[in-house]
């Protein structure tokens, strides 16, 4: 059943950098995916624009009960499916587009029982299918080498051992308040302007619980597999590890990827399966940043499909931390 908060439609979801991914990849026709439905702010932008269907993918049945009231006013334009964008090309193929938005809804930030805010109390939870192992079985039952893992390659938290030693001593952790307060005593007092100091450790949390790094270079592949030739990706990413998955995933399938080392031998040039029209990432505009300010650290990436025979690529090449446990 639709929660009270979830049914507030007084503080409405605003997509991020929809303008310019919609002025990137306009004309805009055909089917599409949204791999990442969420409150449906791309699917509806897609319609608008010109897509004949839109099919829409989320991992978290609540974003169609939220959709509910909407959704049946466009008919068979869209199409529902409960699922992870990872398996994106089991759903459709030949698409002309798939778009990925890989930041948080929302509606799951400001649902205080849904466990991902410091902001908010409730349970430790952070599940956005909700299934599976919660950021509550992490805290209470992985050892600390593995919580230390976590926060730092997750998180990229240089205090993340420390953190990890006292998340185990204060076992049993059950909600976001009581981390919160765990993590701000082991770091210093944030100063004006700055992030909330908990702001890595449930953002390495939420990552783990997720499998995001996973989904995201599983995704593209899928993506690869189930675009038509002439079909584009957008991608919209939030913080520089997924950026970083992304730039690299089109280097590598957009004819090659630069070595690292220079005196390494040259790789072998590859048929580009993408072209990338714009190498540089694309950010918010000044009017974005005033009406959404928590699109300040979103990147937009766009490519089109060409009819090379899909490839896969492996995880490591596109810099997606790899957790060892009891290693760094």
């Amino acid at each position: 059943m639709m929660t009270s908060a979830a049914a507030d439609t007084n503080n409405p979801h605003i997509p991020v950098l929809i303008r310019p991914l919609i002025a990137a990849v306009s004309p805009v026709s055909g089917v599409w995916l949204d791999g990442t439905f969420g409150a449906g702010g791309y699917t509806k932008a897609l319609l608008e624009a010109g897509a004949d269907k839109v099919i829409g993918v989320d991992r978290d049945p609540l974003a169609f009960e939220m959709a509910d009231p909407w959704v049946q006013s466009y008919g068979d334009r869209i199409e529902l499916v409960e699922g992870v964008f990872s398996k994106l090309d089991d759903y459709a193929s030949d698409l002309d587009g798939v778009v990925l938005d890989l930041g948080v809804s929302s509606m799951q930030l400001d649902l205080a029982e849904r466990g991902f805010s410091f902001m908010r109390d409730g349970p430790l939870d952070m599940r956005m299918s909700q299934d599976g192992r919660s950021a509550a079985d992490i805290c209470n039952d992985a050892d600390e080498a593995e919580i230390a893992d976590i926060i730092y390659l997750y998180g990229e938290e240089r205090a993340s051992r420390r953190i990890a030693k006292a998340i185990v001593a204060a076992r049993p952790l059950t909600t976001t308040l009581q981390l919160a307060k765990i993590v701000e005593s082991c770091l210093p007092r944030s100063k004006p302007g700055q992030s909330h100091p908990a702001t890595r450790t449930f953002q390495a949390l939420r990552i783990a619980v997720n499998n995001e790094y996973g989904e995201l270079a599983e995704g593209l592949m899928a993506a690869e597999r189930a675009l038509m030739p002439g079909g584009q990706l957008a991608v919209v990413t939030f913080h520089s590890v997924e950026d970083r998955m992304v730039k690299r995933f089109l280097q590598a399938r957009g004819g090659g990827m630069a070595n690292a080392n220079r005196y390494a031998p040259a790789t072998q040039e590859i048929a580009a399966a993408f072209t990338v029209t714009k190498r540089k990432a694309i950010g918010p505009d000044d009017q974005e940043l005033s009406e959404n300010p928590r699109s300040r650290s979103a990147k937009l990436r766009v490519a089109t499909r060409t009819d090379v025979p899909a490839a896969d690529v492996d995880p490591a090449d596109l810099g997606m931390p790899i957790k060892k446990k009891g290693k760094r």
